[in-house]
This record gives C-alpha cells, sequence and structure tokens, in this order.
C-alpha cells in the first residue's frame, strides 16, 4: 500500500486488499487506478472495479482493506471519503489512509466506516519498520490480529 501510494504521488492512490469470503484474512493486494487522477480525491474507475469485483467472486474472496492515499492532509478520512466508504457498501472493510505528503515518512492509520461514522482501529507495524514490510489489522486490541504481508 505505502509502495503504491508513494509510486502514484502526487495523485492520491487507492486500492483493496482482498482474502478469502468470510475469513477477514488479507491475502491479495490489488492497486487500482484513480480514475479522478486528482491529489486530493480519489475514484474508483469503474471498469477496473467491475473486472476486480467479477475476479473475487470468482475466487470465493472479500474486501478486507480498501484504501487510498492522502498526498497533503494527515490519514484520517474526509467527509468526502467517509461518504465514499459508506457508499461502497463494504460495512466490514478496514479502510486504510497512507499519508505521502512527507518523502521519508509514511503516516498509516485504519478506520472502520459505516452510514459515515468513522471509528479508528489500531494498527501495527510488522518487521522491520523502515522496510515497512507488513501491517497487522485488528478489530480491537483484544482481537485477533491478522498479518497481512
Amino acid at each position: 500500500m505505502v509502495a503504491h501510494a508513494r509510486a502514484d504521488h502526487p495523485d492520491e492512490a487507492c486500492g483493496l486488499i482482498a482474502g478469502p469470503e468470510g475469513t477477514g484474512e488479507p491475502k491479495r493486494h490489488i492497486p487500482m487506478i484513480n480514475a479522478a487522477r486528482s491529489t486530493t480525491f480519489y475514484e474508483f474507475d469503474s471498469e477496473e472495479w467491475k473486472q476486480v469485483y467479477d475476479q473475487m467472486w470468482d475466487n470465493d474472496e472479500e474486501v478486507v482493506v480498501a484504501y487510498h492515499s492522502h498526498t497533503h492532509t494527515e490519514a484520517y478520512p474526509s467527509r468526502s471519503d467517509a461518504g465514499i466508504a459508506s457508499q461502497l457498501g463494504l460495512p466490514g472493510a478496514h479502510y486504510v489512509l497512507v499519508t505521502t505528503k512527507d518523502p521519508d515518512v509514511a503516516e498509516v492509520r485504519a478506520f472502520r466506516i459505516a452510514d459515515e461514522v468513522i471509528t479508528e482501529e489500531p494498527i501495527e507495524v510488522t518487521g522491520a519498520p523502515e522496510a515497512v514490510q507488513s501491517y497487522k489489522f485488528a478489530h480491537t486490541p483484544d482481537s485477533t490480529v491478522y498479518d497481512c504481508s
């Protein structure tokens, strides 16, 4: 996610991480095209979205993580981000934001967004922090933590 966000900078990047349906396990990274090609807004390309969803359907997968980057602001969902997340209809998905405003530091935060209500989740970087190898997501600090590599 961080590499994708940095590669698309100065435009916002967006993508998904899919996993086996019903498991909540993040397994497959799917970088997508920001159809808006904007430094302040992202929009999934509708044709690519359909292709990705058809492929996930065929593979019995679901969206575990939907992510995008912010190029000039903190990694916190904007009002329009909350609206987009609610329109996507993925109440079980984690929403991850990556900030690329500082070329040396990537701020990464995870949220749940349902009905435009934003709830931050804990996130833990695993491996060598300078390499940003993987992230762990959890519903609460007491729950199972899944490693997404």
